[in-house]
C-alpha cells in the first residue's frame, strides 16, 4: 500500500503535515477528511531504501503505546467504532513502525478477528498483560474502561522505571568519570613525572613506584584491558541469558546489601499494581498470576508467583503461599489476606502498590543520599592519592636540598 505525504490545515486553521497509508489518492483524501484535515499538498512519498530493514526502523516506545491507549479510550468512550478509531490513530501516528502495526491490527479487526487477537500478533509492541486485559474488556463490553485503566497503569509503571533509572544514573556517571580521569592520569600525566624521576637516580617512594608501575602496565596493555572489560560484559550478558545464570544473578541482586531492598520494593510495587489492575479488569486470577510472573523482571519473584498459582489450583488462598515464598514482606501478605477475606483483593492490591511507590521514592532518596558522600570520598581518595604519590619524590628532594 503506498504512503502519501500531506500538508494542510485542521478544523482550527492550524497548519499540519504528515504521512498517510492508503490504497489510492481518493482513499487518502477520505482518511484526511475523517480527521478533519483540509490538504493543500497530497503526493506519494518517495521510496525509502531502508523501509524494509528492521534495524533502521524506529522502535515503538512505551510512551507511544500510552498515548495510543489514552486516545483510543477517549474515542471508544465517545462512541466511535473501533475500526474507525484505529484508522484515525494510524493516520495520525508519526512513528512509522507503530503506524504499520496499527494498520495491520485495523485490517485484522475488519476481517473479523478480535482486537486482542490482532494485538497478540505484535508481541514486541503489546505484551501479554496488555492483550489479556483487552481480551477481558472485549468480553465484558467495557473496552473503554479497560483502556483507561491500562493507560493509568502504564503511566505509573513508566514513572517507577524513571525513578530507578534516575537512582542508577548518578553512581554510574561518577564511576565512569573516575575511570576516565584515572586512565588519563596514568597514560599521559604519570609518564611525564616518571621520566623526570628517572633523572634523579634515586629510589622512588613505594606509593610512587606503585603508580609508575601501574602506568606502565596500563600503557603497554591498554587494548588488552579494553578487550578484557568487553569480554567480561559480554560474558555476564551471555550468562544472564541462560536460565540457570539468570536465576543466580537475580538472586544476588535481590539480596544485595544496598540495591537489594530497592529491587525488592520495586518488585512488590509492580506485582501489586499489575495483579490489582488485571483482577479489577475481570481477568481470571490464574491467568493474571501467569502474566504477572512473566512480566516481573526477576526470576526470584517469577518463581514465587508461579508457586502461588500452583497452590491456588490446589484450593489454597493467595496469602498463605505468598508467605511461604519468603520474598514478600509480612505486611503485604497480611493486607492481601484481609483483601481476600473482604472480597476486595483488587482494591487492597492497589493500596499496597501506592504504599510501595512511596517506599520506592524514599528508598531512592536514601540511596542517593548515601551514595553521594561515598562517591565523593572515593573520587577524592583516588585522584588525591595519585597526585600525592606523584609529588612524594619532589617533597623528598626538597627536604634533602633543605
Amino acid at each position: 500500500m503506498p504512503i502519501y505525504v500531506w500538508k494542510g490545515v485542521n478544523s482550527y486553521g492550524e497548519k499540519r503535515k504528515g504521512k498517510i497509508e492508503a490504497h489510492s489518492e481518493a482513499a487518502a483524501l477520505s482518511q484526511l477528511k475523517k480527521i478533519r484535515i483540509k490538504p493543500d499538498v497530497l503526493k506519494v512519498a518517495p521510496k525509502d531504501i531502508f523501509s524494509n530493514i528492521a534495524m533502521f526502523q524506529p522502535k515503538v516506545t512505551g510512551k507511544d503505546v500510552v498515548i495510543f491507549t489514552r486516545q483510543l479510550s477517549t474515542m471508544i468512550d465517545a462512541g466511535l467504532p473501533l475500526v474507525q478509531s484505529l484508522d484515525i490513530l494510524a493516520a495520525q501516528q508519526e512513528n512509522v513502525t507503530f503506524k504499520k502495526v496499527l494498520t495491520n491490527i485495523r485490517t485484522d479487526v475488519e476481517s473479523g478477528m478480535t482486537f486482542a487477537d490482532g494485538m497478540k500478533k505484535h508481541p514486541k509492541v503489546f505484551d501479554n498483560l496488555y492483550c489479556n486485559m483487552i481480551d477481558a474488556g472485549e468480553v465484558g463490553g467495557i473496552l473503554d474502561t479497560i483502556l483507561n485503566r491500562l493507560a493509568n497503569f502504564m503511566e505509573k509503571n513508566m514513572v517507577l522505571k524513571k525513578k530507578i533509572k534516575g537512582a542508577m544514573t548518578y553512581p554510574i556517571i561518577c564511576l565512569c568519570i573516575a575511570l576516565i580521569i584515572t586512565a588519563v592520569i596514568l597514560i599521559f600525566v604519570v609518564p611525564v613525572f616518571a621520566k623526570m624521576f628517572a633523572d634523579f637516580g634515586s629510589a622512588l617512594p613505594v606509593p610512587t613506584q606503585i603508580v609508575v608501575d601501574a602506568s606502565n602496565f596500563v600503557k603497554s596493555n591498554f587494548f588488552f584491558l579494553g578487550a578484557a572489560i568487553a569480554f567480561i560484559v559480554l560474558a555476564i550478558k551471555k550468562i544472564y541469558n541462560t536460565e540457570k545464570g539468570r536465576k543466580k544473578i537475580d538472586k544476588l541482586l535481590i539480596n544485595a546489601p544496598v540495591f537489594g531492598p530497592l529491587i525488592r520494593k520495586v518488585a512488590v510495587a509492580k506485582f501489586s499494581r499489575t495483579l490489582g489492575t488485571m483482577l479489577h479488569s475481570g481477568v481470571p486470577i490464574l491467568d493474571s498470576l501467569t502474566v504477572v510472573g512473566k512480566t516481573s523482571g526477576n526470576t526470584v519473584i517469577e518463581q514465587a508467583v508461579f508457586r502461588v498459582a500452583d497452590s491456588i489450583t490446589e484450593g489454597r488462598s493467595i496469602a498463605e503461599p505468598l508467605e511461604e515464598t519468603g520474598v514478600f514482606p509480612s505486611m503485604v501478605v497480611q493486607m492481601i489476606n484481609v483483601g481476600e477475606a473482604t472480597g476486595a483483593l483488587d482494591t487492597m492490591l492497589e493500596k499496597i502498590a501506592d504504599f510501595y511507590d512511596e517506599e520506592v521514592d524514599q528508598a531512592v532518596e536514601n540511596m542517593t543520599a548515601m551514595i553521594e558522600p561515598f562517591m565523593m570520598v572515593f573520587l577524592g581518595g583516588l585522584i588525591g592519592g595519585l597526585v600525592i604519590a606523584m609529588y612524594l619524590p619532589i617533597f623528598k628532594m626538597a627536604s634533602v636540598v633543605g
